[in-house]
């Protein structure tokens, strides 16, 4: 039978209530805390608790098993943090891993330079945006987007003033002319968020890479660093996985770790911290080849971020504006988190920097013989590389609602897909007694072997089944008297809250159909 569903709807807050929210809820439930709490924590450092390692680790997993088991050409490796020091010197971090920095004198707040010009050049598009709903609003059915955005007055203006920043915006940065950057702030008018006043200082490039010393005596030590990207150890190891694994261009090798940056500026929870988790994948390709790779990573990435069923509308391309050292061609997935859209992936083609420098300090070749061609070269690679925090934000951010029931009572629920979800079913008797407790035990024995699931048996039901929306349980299963004859339970539907009645013999098939990640890498491929 089918219980009475509860009508519902999402509470409307603005985007600076609502991540407060967010953060607030990952914290209360679990998900987030932050590190070294009791010693009043550690800036921009967060650890993750016991329902955000579950949704960690699946995000994880899926990424992985998108790349390594659905493709037979790209296989794993796990690289040391520690690497040598002349590594660093040949990726170039040494020299140029650096972010352009600005302080206001007023509210003594610290900001990336480059951020501010790219914050102001969004709200520029906004305003664009902004005439292109007016105009629909007003013309309806007979609007010509196109004609419009190439012809309104406002709109070319707008469009022109990006354009001029830009130019100049990418200018400096490759020239490095830190003083070009900070007039670009003073003839914008970039005010200070905090203050509102525009009195900065001048612009200095800071690096980010953390320094540590290895040796057992101080002064026989040598200066190592901690990784600030997890590629490197992908590039390094490109001989011993390409001879030991018989791989032939083009092929990738994918990797998921820790990496480090001493990032002055971090900020907005998770998504900008100094100690954070990398999924990369680096594709080596004949050169010549890299446009065409590098269109096809661009849509199979966004292919898999869309395979979450999330609104195409919260996702888009950012091409570069400059250039990093390695790159002839580069952009981001950006995802619309509560402050706005920001880098959630960045797809790279890198040429043959990395594989060449690293060939030029260590002396050794680093090439592929190709068997076709009966030459060798330094291959190409394209890079895919996606934050895993990152990751966990988004999908934490597009899960949280807040929503009025028609019964006049709130409910907090995380509409995570279901097979990324910490917890996959709760299991829920009725009562403490006659029976109810012993049953849904054996029920609960008869899942747990394929999904991680709980057990809840304090307070009232209702109590119970909010609880399970607030962590972004899929399935509650309730255990009644009715079941000790029938054996049928009720399974309530976390999103639209339905209930049904089904036999227990049924109800592993129904919650994998919905949960398995096979399910949902068989969507994907």
């Amino acid at each position: 039978m089918t219980a009475q569903t509860n009508t519902h709807k999402q509470t409307i807050i603005n985007s600076e209530d609502a991540f407060k929210n967010i953060v607030s809820h990952a914290k209360e439930y679990g998900f987030v805390f932050p590190s070294s709490e009791i010693y009043d924590g550690l800036g921009a450092v967060y650890d993750y608790g016991q329902l955000g390692v579950e949704l960690k680790k699946n995000i994880r997993e899926y990424w992985w098993k998108a790349m390594t088991q659905l493709h037979e050409n790209i296989v794993g490796i796990d690289a040391a943090i520690f690497m040598h020091p002349t590594t660093w010197k040949a990726s170039g971090h040494v020299d140029a891993f650096s972010d352009p920095l600005i302080d206001n004198k007023d509210s003594k707040k610290r900001y990336r330079a480059d951020v501010l010009i790219e914050d102001y050049i969004a709200k520029i598009e906004t305003k664009i945006e902004k005439e292109v709903e007016k105009a629909v609003k007003r013309f309806g059915e007979n609007f010509d987007e196109k004609m419009f955005r190439t012809t309104n007055p406002r709109v070319l203006e707008y469009v022109k003033k990006v354009e001029e920043i830009n130019i100049r915006y990418k200018t400096a940065l490759e020239k490095n002319h830190l003083a070009e950057v900070k007039q670009i702030i003073e003839d914008c008018e970039i005010v200070c968020p905090v203050s509102g006043s525009r009195n900065w200082t001048e612009v200095r490039q800071f690096n980010l890479m953390f320094s540590t010393q290895m040796g057992s005596v101080a002064d026989d030590a040598g200066t190592i660093y901690l990784r600030p990207e997890t590629a490197q150890g992908i590039f390094v190891n490109f001989l011993n996985v390409q001879k030991t694994g018989r791989m032939k261009i083009p092929f990738g090798i994918a990797q998921t770790g820790k990496a480090f940056r001493n990032e002055i500026v971090a900020r907005q929870f998770i998504f900008r911290m100094r100690e954070f988790e990398q999924m990369e994948m680096q594709f080596f390709i004949k050169p010549g080849t890299e446009m065409e790779w590098y269109n096809y990573w661009k849509e199979a990435r966004m292919k898999w971020h869309n395979s979450m069923g999330f609104s195409q509308n919260k996702y888009r391309f950012h091409n570069h504006i400059k250039l990093a050292h390695y790159a002839n061609a580069a952009c981001d997935i950006e995802f619309e988190f509560p402050f706005g859209f920001k880098e959630l992936e960045g797809i790279h083609s890198r040429t043959d920097f990395d594989l060449k420098n690293h060939e030029q300090y260590s002396g050794k070749k680093l090439q592929y013989f190709d068997v076709e061609e009966n030459k060798s070269y330094v291959p190409y690679v394209i890079e895919t590389s996606i934050g895993l925090d990152r990751m966990f934000l988004a999908v934490l951010s597009h899960a949280y609602k807040n929503e009025s029931l028609s019964d006049g009572t709130i409910r907090d629920v995380l509409q995570i897909p279901p097979f990324l979800s910490p917890v996959k079913v709760a299991v829920l008797p009725l009562v403490k007694k006659d029976g109810l407790p012993e049953k849904a035990r054996e029920i609960l024995d008869s899942l747990r072997f394929e999904h991680y699931c709980q057990y809840d048996e304090k307070d009232s039901i209702g109590k119970r089944y909010r609880r399970q929306d607030a962590i972004g349980t899929p399935f509650c299963v309730t255990v009644d008297h009715d079941t000790l004859t029938d054996n049928c339970v009720t399974i309530r539907y976390r999103d639209t809250m339905q209930q049904d009645r089904i036999p227990i013999a049924t109800l592993s098939t129904v919650v994998e159909k919905k949960v398995s990640l096979k399910n949902a890498l068989k969507n994907l491929h």
